[in-house]
């Protein structure tokens, strides 16, 4: 998908004619692991699908870590921005989030206006933060 970087796990969502894709990916460089702190990058892509012009107005992010311990972010826009993407066009911006475990999940929302000043939200779906210090222990 355009945008987006091949050979890494795309998670998509589309709900009102707008479609989220998003890939993550751990940053080694950025962690210390001995310290507990991991981070991850994360790229979304926004396409607008739908017949008219729409705005991100907000977002909203829960945050689990591997211990089950969550945090909500919420907020105006995404990177600074509240960005209209026109029919047929797309919005692509990289973010990112530090755990103090080594691995966990987000997963959100964005609340969206069409040409008509209605709102609605469009899911961002769950996606998985993964790093090479990350074992599975089963029983």
């Amino acid at each position: 998908m355009e945008d987006l970087i091949e050979d890494v796990m795309t998670f998509e969502a589309e709900t009102r004619g707008v479609r989220i894709a998003v890939q993550s990916y751990f940053l080694e460089d950025q962690s210390e692991p001995d310290d507990a702190q991991y981070v991850w990058a994360y790229r979304i892509k926004i396409i607008n699908e739908r017949a008219e012009t729409v705005q991100l107005l907000n977002r909203h992010w829960v945050i689990t870590d591997a211990s089950g311990g969550t945090k909500e972010v919420k907020g105006e826009g995404v990177i600074g921005e509240q960005p209209v993407i026109s029919p047929g066009q797309h919005f692509v911006y990289t973010s990112g989030t530090p755990l103090s475990t080594s691995s966990g999940f987000m997963r959100g929302n964005y609340e969206m206006q069409d040409e008509d000043g209605n709102h609605f939200l469009v899911e961002i779906p769950s996606f998985s933060l993964d790093s090479p210090y990350y074992s599975l222990n089963v029983n």
